[in-house]
């Protein structure tokens, strides 16, 4: 079992950034454990944001913040990191972290393959 919280977001304008992060307990080992970012606005479905493997070696990025978002962890720390630049109006989210065991580079965007979720840090970019 993996417990996950997030902490970083809040109200920024449009151009700003943040540093998202996900701290990691429990028993099982975090540096086994592959790491992603979703992401939920009001009335949309939930959205792959960005992914890390167990070592950070390979990361994963949605099109739409390729470029602008960077996705890290320090395993020494059992955290995993949302760098957020140039923010948009429409990063205005939700934003979760979850954890997954089962992961492949071909399944890393599909959060039904994640299994630890955190509770999520609102982000909101005005324009």
């Amino acid at each position: 079992q993996v417990q996950l919280v997030e902490s970083g977001g809040g109200l920024v304008q449009a151009g700003g950034s943040l540093r998202l992060s996900c701290a990691a307990s429990g028993r099982t080992a975090f540096s086994s454990v592959a790491m992603g970012w979703f992401r939920q606005a009001p009335g949309k479905e939930r959205e792959f944001v960005a992914a890390i493997g167990e070592s950070g070696g390979i990361t994963y990025y949605a099109d739409s913040v390729k470029g602008r978002f960077t996705i890290f962890r320090d395993n020494a720390k059992n955290t995993v990191y949302l760098q957020v630049n140039r923010l948009k109006p429409e990063d205005t989210a939700v934003y979760y972290c979850a954890g997954s065991r089962r992961v492949s580079s071909g399944t890393y965007y599909r959060f039904r393959d994640y299994d630890y979720w955190g509770q999520g840090t609102q982000v909101t970019v005005s324009s």
